[in-house]
C-alpha cells in the first residue's frame, strides 16, 4: 500500500481536493494532506465544488505538517509554491518529493460564480495533474 502526504500552506483547498481526488482513484492508497500554516477550516467552496463531482470532503480539517515528520511516506507531493519554499525536511523515509503547483483558489475574487469558476478550474487541474500522477507513479509502478 502507498502512504502520500500533500503539502500545502493552508491544507484548505488545493491539498484536501487532491487527498479527495486520490482516494477516489484508489481506496487502497494511504493519503494524507497538511499544511505549513493550517487554516482554521476546509474553505467552503473546496467542499462545494468537490460535492459537484461526487467526491465529499466535507469531514476533512487542515493539518500541521508538525504531526507528520515522523512518519515514512512513498510520496511527498507539494502543490503551491509557498508549501515547496517552505516544506519542512523529512526526518521519515520519504521516497519521492515531487511538486505539482496550482494557483490557490481561495485568493479570487469577484462575483459569486466567478469565485466558482475558478475553485472548479483549480479542481478539475488538480483531477488531471493527480490522476496523471496516480497512472504513472502508482498505476505504473505496480507490479
Amino acid at each position: 500500500m502507498k502512504r502520500i502526504l500533500i503539502l500545502c500552506t493552508g491544507n484548505s483547498c488545493r491539498s484536501q481536493m487532491a487527498e479527495g481526488f486520490l482516494k477516489s482513484f484508489d481506496p487502497t492508497l494511504e493519503v494524507y494532506s497538511a499544511g505549513t500554516n493550517p487554516s482554521s477550516q476546509v474553505h467552503p467552496k473546496a467542499v462545494q465544488v468537490m460535492k459537484e463531482v461526487g467526491i465529499d470532503i466535507s469531514g476533512g480539517y487542515p493539518k500541521d505538517v508538525q504531526q507528520f515528520l515522523d512518519k515514512s511516506f512513498d510520496y511527498v507531493i507539494t502543490v503551491c509554491d509557498h508549501a515547496r519554499e517552505t516544506c519542512p525536511v523529512f526526518m521519515g523515509d520519504v521516497k519521492e518529493q515531487l511538486h505539482i503547483g496550482f494557483e490557490d483558489p481561495a485568493e479570487a475574487t469577484g462575483s459569486e460564480e466567478e469565485v466558482l469558476a475558478i475553485f472548479r478550474k483549480v479542481r478539475d487541474e488538480i483531477k488531471e495533474e493527480f490522476n496523471k500522477f496516480y497512472l504513472e507513479k502508482i498505476k505504473g509502478n505496480a507490479k
